[in-house]
């Protein structure tokens, strides 16, 4: 049996590449989101009630990761990148059909050129992501504090630690009152969860990064633990 499911919406992220994105949502408070929903299912109605929820859970598709096959075990990066273990037993992108959830605080619900527009913070979703479906976050059905969390059993603390070139900081607070909120911050909280791919974090003693933000590029080198923010451009 098939089914075929037609998105309600896409998002428009701060993260225009997959590098950088955090490896689940809420790591980062202030990466954001707008999901515009298609006309299709722009009914104001049908979002009736949804404002009185602080969070909802977005079903999207890993439209970036979509494979002609998939393999029964992966690398999770919170065991470092090198060890396998089911793919059922992960969240990760590359799966038999490559739907993921995440839950995200709604902000507000807005009207702009007669589209319905929801805005979300803690987002964990790539720029252009199709969502499938969004429902709100149930607080005492959806959370379980007595659950195991297997091997992601508590929240990721990397130590590292992030400094910005005095320029860097003035340029970033500067951006922040021009339509750009939380901007340093966000540059912050994402590389503080260390955006490397695992095995990066054991064999690689200095190296230059970068990354995408909204439509800046971030230039960064590591060296002991500490990350300094160099450069940072605007396309």
């Amino acid at each position: 049996m098939e089914f075929t499911f037609a998105p309600i919406g896409i998002i428009h992220s701060c993260f225009k590449e997959k590098f950088g994105i955090p490896r689940q949502p809420d790591l980062v408070s202030e990466s954001r989101a707008v999901l515009k929903i298609w006309p299709a299912f722009d009914r104001p109605e049908a979002f009736r009630g949804l404002d009185t929820f602080s969070h909802i859970w977005v079903v999207f598709v890993f439209h970036a990761s979509i494979k002609h096959d998939w393999n029964a075990t992966v690398r999770p990066p919170r065991m470092g990148g090198n060890r396998r273990t089911g793919v059922f037993a992960t969240r990760s992108g590359f799966r038999p059909n490559p739907v993921g959830m995440s839950v995200v605080k709604l902000e507000n619900i807005t009207r702009h050129e007669k589209q319905t527009c929801l805005h979300l913070r803690g987002i964990d979703m790539l720029d252009g992501t199709p969502v499938l479906d969004i429902k709100p976050y149930i607080p005492y059905a959806d959370s379980i504090p007595e659950a195991c969390g297997g091997f992601a059993a508590e929240r990721p603390i990397s130590g590292i630690e992030v400094c910005f070139d005095p320029e860097i900081r003035k340029f970033c607070l500067e951006k922040e009152k021009d339509g750009y909120p939380g901007f340093l911050a966000l540059i912050e909280q994402v590389l503080k969860a260390d955006p490397r791919p695992a095995y990066h974090a054991t064999t690689c003693q200095k190296k230059q990064f970068g990354m995408k933000l909204y439509d800046f590029d971030i230039q960064w080198e590591i060296s002991d633990n500490i990350i300094r923010v160099y450069r940072i451009t605007h396309e």
